[in-house]
């Protein structure tokens, strides 16, 4: 009877919420390099605005750019999250979805986050493997899948240096052994360094790119929390991007203040490391803009205390003014919870002339914003290494007309033929974009 009683006031909260707040500003308006910050607007029940999945219906895709068209490179896939080319063309998926947190969904605030993320296709158990994908006549589609590495653990980033493969689980960085053109590795794992886990872990998928000369790693990991709710000693070092000696496992805190890095990419012409953010929610649907960002070393960008430099999100207690007084504003944003996740240089793309230089980002989609924001893949030109312009549409089509979630981009990636590798999770597939021939 309690659980029947929760579940109608929550369905009921969830309408009010998403009755009583919406956005104010377009999406275009918390984009770019000097985005709307309108003040925050913090209602007793967070907007709860969920884009249930359904995945694809038989023969429907995405809609791409003019100049560009898309197909799907792999089907019947379980949960495809992230993706990394190999030096010889193939492709590796990270299958994944969340470990088991115990601690994340207790209280009425998490059992309702926990049905939330159910709803919008994150309820699924992990895979918990990487998948091989081979395409090795190029005709745009993997005619080989094995399964290259099983029984991780929310696995997530991958990079390779020489023969060294490394993998970013939820909570470890691991290196595997790998042999050129081989499709799948049966040997242990060896642990480089442990990763911030435990029964919490709220932002579980992790992140690693390797340094240009294969001596450093560079890991993401998410905060543990919404805005420090759990406590700040459940953060320690969180919403930060580490630096990893590659021959010793030394590590240091690279950055700070991110509340959920995932994508990390090195800009090709500056060679400074970017990321893609994920910023902080419940404080309405135009607040607060996700970015992409060049990462400073020991820069510190505000999570939790405040946002887009010295804008302080009193919901954090104890404040620190002092490190407020330190935060750096981001480069550019990409709108208010379009939760961006992927991001890839256009470095390789055989795309058209439009997409030449530049940033390509897999947005998952809102669920705290009404109407949705993100779902759909967008390039953000740069010039002499900065965004330059206001963001194209790659990819879009993701929702259908009754604002259900066909597909959700995740990760991207420019394979060796040039064209971008697109991962949606709730699709289970990897769609391939090209330019128009």
């Amino acid at each position: 009877m309690y659980k029947t009683r929760l579940a109608l006031l929550i369905m009921l909260a969830g309408t009010l919420a998403a009755c009583g707040e919406s956005s104010t500003l377009q999406v275009s308006d918390g984009t770019g390099p000097s985005p709307k910050l309108p003040e925050p607007n913090k209602t007793l029940i967070p907007t709860v605005n969920i884009a249930p999945a359904i995945g694809w219906p038989e023969g429907a895709k995405p809609t791409a750019a003019a100049g560009t068209q898309v197909a799907a490179f792999a089907e019947g896939l379980d949960h495809p999250r992230w993706l990394y080319v190999l030096p010889n063309g193939d492709v590796l998926v990270a299958e994944t979805n969340s470990p088991p947190k115990p601690e994340d969904a207790t209280g009425i605030r998490g059992w309702v986050m926990e049905k939330v993320m159910g709803r919008a296709g994150a309820g699924v158990p992990s895979p918990n493997r990487i998948t091989l994908l081979r395409d090795a006549d190029h005709d745009g589609v993997a005619e080989t899948r094995t399964v290259f590495l099983e029984n991780l653990n929310s696995p997530f980033g991958m990079t390779l240096v020489g023969n060294d493969l490394y993998v970013a689980d939820s909570d470890k960085l691991l290196r595997f052994p790998y042999q050129p053109g081989e499709t799948a590795i049966k040997e242990a794992g060896t642990k480089v360094i442990d990763l911030p886990g435990g029964s919490i872990n709220h932002h579980w998928t992790k992140n690693v790119v390797a340094s240009k000369d294969g001596s450093r790693l560079y890991v993401s990991v998410g905060s543990n929390s919404n805005v420090g709710e759990n406590g700040l000693a459940a953060e320690e070092g969180r919403a930060a991007i580490w630096e990893v000696d590659r021959a010793t496992g030394q590590h240091r805190i690279f950055a700070s203040g991110l509340r959920n890095p995932n994508g990390m990419a090195w800009e090709p012409q500056s060679g400074k490391l970017w990321t893609a953010v994920n910023e902080r929610d419940e404080i309405g649907s135009d607040l607060v803009p996700d970015y992409i960002t060049s990462v400073k070393d020991g820069a510190f960008y505000g999570w939790p205390f405040s946002y887009y430099g010295q804008h302080v999100d009193v919901r954090v207690s104890p404040q620190n003014p002092d490190l407020v007084a330190k935060a750096i504003a981001p480069d550019y944003a990409v709108g208010p919870h379009t939760a961006s996740l992927g991001l890839t240089f256009a470095e390789g793309s055989k795309l058209p002339a439009q997409f030449s230089n530049g940033a390509f980002i897999g947005q998952h989609g809102s669920w705290n914003r009404k109407p949705h924001s993100g779902y759909k893949v967008i390039f953000v030109p740069f010039e002499g290494g900065q965004p330059k312009g206001q963001p194209v549409d790659v990819l879009t089509g993701f929702l259908n007309k009754d604002e259900k979630a066909m597909g959700r981009p995740v990760g991207v990636v420019i394979d060796q033929q040039g064209d971008l590798l697109v991962a949606d999770d709730v699709g289970n597939k990897v769609w391939r974009v090209s330019a128009v021939k």
